[in-house]
């Protein structure tokens, strides 16, 4: 059963070491963090991976393929723990044995979307749970805004695999440029509106991705920590 209450959630200050060093690229970066799970991955290279709650059957497998094959190389897959893409990315990773960290646009005590209660259980056992957020808040909508730029400016780079042409995930995507990150988007149809979103993204810069080395060779000038979990 899913247990984070205020006894076992731990706050990280912005002036301690614990703290992500990338949020401070932020204009705004959070004063302090609320986490679960295993504080010792925020040490490592993420990658986030975002996109459509609704998203189509090929969108699902393929945000679990790329989680899967990203995460074999080093890279910790980051999302949001939303419906959709955010879910399959995480479940990705998770289906390798490998670690992921879910920020929430919730506090850690609740589960935001409920039928993420299982996935939220694991991630708290083998991964981690983030939010800037105290515990007891519910979800508001401007929360997620606020949780996506936490997204963008933990990784190096982000991944958007279907999006709608207003959607959250292109608010990551543009934050993630904003802050240097690299960004990455996979085509689809022109007839599908969830291609319109990515398709947006690669006319503005994005990489297009056809495949989990497309990515890989955009990260080459970024060592990867000397950092093993054991």
């Amino acid at each position: 059963m899913y247990t984070p209450n205020r006894s076992n959630i731990v706050q990280i200050q912005r002036n301690t070491p614990e703290y992500p060093v990338r949020l401070l690229d932020l204009c705004d970066p959070p004063d302090s963090l609320y986490i679960y799970g295993d504080i010792r991955l925020l040490d490592l290279p993420m990658i986030a991976i975002v996109g459509a709650r609704a998203a189509s059957p090929e969108g699902m497998a393929t945000a679990h393929y790329f989680a899967q094959a990203l995460a074999t190389e080093g890279y910790l897959i980051v999302s949001g723990m939303a419906k959709g893409i955010d879910g399959a990315a995480h479940r990705g990773a998770l289906g390798l044995g490998q670690s992921t960290i879910a920020v929430c646009g919730t506090g850690l005590d609740l589960v935001y979307p409920r039928e993420h209660l299982d996935l939220a259980q694991t991630i708290g056992i083998r991964g981690l749970m983030v939010s800037e957020f105290a515990p007891g808040l519910g979800p508001k909508a401007w929360h997620f805004p606020r949780r996506n730029r936490i997204i963008a400016a933990l990784s190096l780079g982000i991944l958007v695999i279907e999006a709608a042409e207003r959607s959250g995930s292109l608010i990551t995507a543009r934050l993630g440029c904003e802050l240097g990150r690299e960004i990455f988007a996979i085509p689809g149809s022109i007839h599908q509106p969830l291609s319109r979103g990515c398709h947006q993204l690669l006319q503005q810069g994005a990489k297009l991705v056809q495949c989990p080395q497309d990515i890989l060779e955009e990260l080459t000038n970024y060592p990867k920590p000397a950092f093993k979990l054991i």
